[in-house]
């Protein structure tokens, strides 16, 4: 088995493994949760990392409570899937530089592993989105590096520092970040760190130095993908050093291996933001943690499958399912479950994907209506008795002025809001004498805004 293809593959073979056994019981589980094992510990991912993984796995899938007409090896996907990106993040890294102030991001990583590349790069990326953007060349080991910067960045309008010669890389740091800062008027400095000494320690004692005297406010690491186990190593090293705030890895093309990121994620507690995917200079993008998880678990429609299970894990208890079906639920209960269904989208495409009675016939803009309204309805709400919460049939003219002055509102929101509620109790109760379920499949694209 090629080791460079390994993580993707092994954990596809577990899920296809877990997803044709006939029924899901404890001893399914286990056999998902070592497949998993085998995938990760096989591209070096850290062995400590490995165990918590697959604790949180195995907990969720003994405590959680399948939703209502999802079935459990769904249940079971949605588990690894969501324990995967919370390890990388559950979302992309926001790059969020005050463009009024200086912000400086120095580069460090082992030598091979494309940092002068990357420094280009997210230069490039960088400038494309609007900020001013100059590179400094303190990486005195390898004498090409400032070259190579100045040539990468040919006719980009970035401009790169650098003392060719001199051998002191904090003093070409702090002259550089001065020069580029005051003669450039650039705020975003990126300093390109060296990569290798003739010996580790010499190259950790070097950034530790220029981290306390150039006090960056960011420190990213580039690893790169394919290294496997040795990313986590590197990783710590470096951390132990300079506190890492990022991480960049490269090649994360056909070729990257992915392991490795896991490990050195879990061996800095930073955040992967930027990975390469190629040679080209525009080769760089902004790390998807749910699409990378998503390839790897080999799911096409991971989004649909858990837009599924959102609706499903809709607050709709059996107590308050009865109460909704025969027409008795409060107000209360009206807005909030509006409110539940909004997190998932547009109403009028949730609602016409439900087989509710009547849905079909009402006007898009009604559903709109009840859309933009929702906010102001749970105003309303608060600014009611209890009573007339739990009976708003005693809501007379006096009293919806009260409520409206009270929340802020006009007499017409509160009186749409008893409109929208009468109506929804009549829909309700003819779904006494039209059983449903909810939908086993919302494909997520019908869900988008």
């Amino acid at each position: 088995m090629n080791p460079i293809t390994s993580l993707g593959e092994l954990i596809k073979q577990a899920i296809s493994k877990f997803m044709s056994a006939p029924g899901v019981d404890k001893n399914v589980v286990e056999e998902l949760i070592r497949g998993i094992q085998r995938a990760l510990l096989v591209s070096d991912v850290n062995v400590e990392l490995v165990m918590k993984l697959s604790e949180k796995i195995r907990e969720r899938a003994l405590t959680e409570k399948v939703p209502p007409g999802i079935s459990k090896k769904d249940q079971m996907i949605k588990i690894v899937y969501e324990e995967l990106v919370a390890l990388l993040g559950e979302k992309p890294q926001k790059i969020a530089i005050d463009k009024s102030k200086q912000y400086v991001i120095m580069v460090v990583g082992i030598q091979g592993h494309g940092k002068t590349t990357t420094v280009a790069k997210l230069a490039n990326y960088l400038k494309k989105l609007g900020y001013s953007v100059g590179v400094v060349c303190a990486d005195t080991f390898r004498t090409g590096a400032y070259e190579q910067l100045k040539q990468l960045l040919e006719g980009k309008n970035i401009p790169v520092y650098g003392l060719p010669g001199e051998k002191d890389a904090v003093a070409i740091a702090l002259k550089g970040v001065e020069y580029i800062s005051k003669e450039q008027k650039c705020n975003v400095i990126l300093i390109d760190t060296a990569g290798r000494h003739k010996d580790q320690q010499s190259l950790m004692l070097e950034m530790k130095a220029l981290e306390e005297k150039i006090k960056p406010n960011e420190i990213m690491l580039v690893l790169d993908g394919t290294i496997g186990q040795q990313a986590g190593v590197h990783a710590e090293a470096f951390h132990k050093a300079t506190p890492i705030g990022s991480i960049i890895v490269t090649k994360m093309d056909t070729s990257a291996k992915g392991g490795g990121a896991l490990s050195a994620v879990a061996a800095t507690g930073a955040k992967i933001k930027f990975i390469g995917t190629g040679e080209g200079l525009e080769d760089i993008e902004v790390f998807n943690p749910q699409g990378f998880i998503g390839r790897l678990l080999g799911i096409g429609d991971i989004e649909g499958l858990l837009e599924r299970i959102r609706i499903a894990e809709l607050e709709f208890s059996e107590e308050r399912l009865k109460s909704f079906t025969s027409g008795t639920f409060t107000l209360e209960d009206f807005v909030r479950q509006l409110k539940e269904m909004r997190k998932l989208g547009p109403l009028k495409k949730i609602l016409s994907k439900l087989p509710l009675p009547g849905i079909p016939n009402i006007p898009e803009e009604e559903l709109d209506k009840v859309e933009t309204q929702i906010d102001k309805w749970s105003a309303i709400i608060l600014s009611m008795t209890p009573e007339e919460r739990r009976n708003p049939h005693i809501i007379d003219s006096s009293r919806i002025r009260r409520i409206a002055r009270g929340s802020g509102v006009t007499e017409r929101d509160v009186k749409n809001l008893l409109q929208q509620y009468n109506l929804s109790k009549r829909m309700m109760k003819a779904m006494k004498r039209t059983p449903w379920k909810l939908p086993k499949h919302i494909p997520a694209k019908e869900l988008e805004g």
